[in-house]
């Protein structure tokens, strides 16, 4: 990884935070809330993937439908958090394949 790429990635993400901001508190709030959860409990490729971005998108059409943030997401949104992620690679497979030496349930 070149210095280019720190840039570029630095003036992506900086991007992405301002879209973050321009979302109506309630949507900040949970979105925040779900990247922590992303952070903590995986999955592996985050910082390489669409996931943020996507949820940005969805929230940005939730906003100009009209929609509350829990409507789109539901009650729980860790559950929501969770379906996300379920073909994912996770930290905690990442774990248990370093404890058992054998693949989690979704490593190949």
């Amino acid at each position: 990884m070149g210095i280019q790429d720190i840039i570029e990635g630095k003036k992506q993400w900086r991007a992405h935070v301002a879209r973050v901001k321009a979302l109506p508190p309630d949507y900040q709030i949970v979105y925040r809330e779900m990247q922590k959860y992303f952070f903590k409990v995986g999955p592996v490729d985050l910082s390489d993937g669409t996931l943020l971005p996507g949820i940005v998108d969805f929230f940005e059409e939730g906003v100009a439908a009209g929609t509350g943030v829990l409507e789109l997401v539901g009650e729980d949104v860790a559950a929501f958090c969770d379906d996300l992620i379920k073909d994912s690679r996770t930290y905690a497979d990442v774990y248990q394949e370093s404890v058992t030496g054998k693949p989690g349930p979704t490593g190949t």
